[in-house]
Formats: C-alpha cells, structure tokens, sequence
C-alpha cells in the first residue's frame, strides 16, 4: 500500500469510533471559538430584556404610535360604515395601508380596539370634568357631574358605543387584561372624588373610599351594560346612575 493510501486508511479508522469510545475532546481552538460566541450572543433573559429595551424616542416607538393610531382611525370608519361584524381585521389593515399579517403586530381582535374607545372616552370625560370642576363642591354633585361628563360621551355615538360596551365581556385574554385596567382606573377616579369629600368632612372618616368606588363603579357598569343589552333605554342607564349615587349617599340601614 502506497503512503497516500496508508495516510488515508488511518484517517478513516480515526473517524470511525468503535462503539462505547469516548468522544474525541475539543481542541483549544474550538473552546475559544464557543467561548466568543457566547459573550457575543448573550441567551439569559436579562440580556435579551436590556438589548430590547427603546428609548422613548426611539424611531421604532413613534413608528409604532403612528401605526396604531391609523388602525384606530380606519378601525372606527369601518365600524361606523359596515357595522361590527362587517369590519374584518383584514379589511381594517386595508384602509390602515399595511397588509393583512401586519396588523396582529398590534392587535389580535377587534374587540381590543373597541375597549380602546372605551378607555378614550373616559379619558376625555375625566379632562372635561377637571377642566369644569370646582373642587369645592360638594362630593355628591361632584360625581354626578363626572358620571353625567361620560355618559355625554358615551351617547355621542351610540351604535359604537354599546358594540365596545358588550365587547368589555368578551373572554379573550389580551381583551380581559385591558378591560380590566379600564376597570381600575375608573374606580381609581370615583376613589379619588370621594377622598377629597372625606377630606372635607363630607363623608364618615371610617368609610373605605376604595370599597365605595368598587361599588358605584358596579352599579354604573351594570347600567350601561343593561343598556348595551337592550334592557334599557338611554335615558334609563342615565337615571340608574344617578340613583346608585343617590342611593349611596343615603344608605340602606334603618
């Protein structure tokens, strides 16, 4: 056998291991070269959160921002032009201008959105109420105020308006977590309204401010819920708001 063919039969034995060998150890090039990729591409968590994480002036935030506000915009045209079941996310990312695949980037259904309504709505009611509010009102006058501020808005647009109200009960989880958050800062908003009448003097100081907001805001969103059910009329939503304040003032003991 020449030197070539020899060389070549004693390379071929090496590759082949005969069964139970152990495994050849990695030489010093291939530690160092296993050793740089891993400083060079981090895998923990806490590297992939800070290598993630913008600034909030980042391009790719206010890119974002614009996006989702032209789904918005084309979300409540298409709401208000084909009803909900007729506003596909499809057609939404169409009149938005980005493509079908695009626009689960930002949402997943289109109940999200409509809760966003929601969450504005209030928004504006609370900056209305702010705007017009004396602070040293009575606290009673001053809740019916911020309620009768949301529900001006709330009957605005009716049609949208009781779609996005049944839409708070749809059990999707990115939907739940978001209504959810509406729910706390509502409560939030009625708490902070009746701390300053208990700073006043206008309500018991042993009355818990939290429960109390828990149950007006109970009592208004099962109005309006009736009312987005058909249960009740407009008018009847707004008077069944007005007397769970009422109501709450006077108490139910004896």
């Amino acid at each position: 056998m020449s030197n070539a063919a020899s060389d070549w039969a004693a390379g071929e034995r090496q590759r082949v291991r005969r069964p139970g060998a152990r495994p050849k150890r990695p030489g010093p090039r291939h530690v160092c070269g296993c050793a740089i990729l891993a400083v060079v591409r981090p895998t923990s968590p806490v590297g992939r959160a800070a290598r993630t994480r913008l600034r909030a002036d980042d391009g790719r935030l206010r890119r974002g921002r614009r996006s989702r506000e032209r789904i918005r915009r084309a979300a409540r045209e298409l709401f208000r032009e084909r009803g909900f079941d007729g506003a596909t996310l499809r057609a939404i990312a169409e009149r938005a201008g980005m493509g079908a695949s695009s626009i689960y980037r930002h949402v997943e259904t289109k109940e999200e959105l409509l809760v966003q309504e929601l969450a504005d709505l209030q928004e504006e009611a609370w900056a209305r109420f702010r705007s017009a509010d004396p602070h040293n009102a009575p606290v009673r006058g001053r809740l019916h105020a911020f309620f009768a501020s949301q529900h001006e808005l709330l009957a605005r647009e009716k049609d949208l308006t009781v779609i996005a109200l049944r839409a708070t009960t749809y059990p999707h989880q990115r939907v739940a977590r978001n209504v959810l958050a509406l729910h706390d800062r509502t409560i939030g908003l009625i708490a902070e309204i009746l701390q300053a009448g208990r700073a006043h003097a206008e309500l018991d100081r042993e009355v818990d401010v939290l429960a109390a907001s828990r149950t007006l805001f109970h009592a208004t969103s099962g109005a309006r819920i009736s009312w987005a059910n058909g249960l009740i009329d407009e008018e009847g939503c707004r008077q069944a708001i007005a007397v769970a304040v009422d109501q709450l003032f006077r108490g139910i003991g004896a």
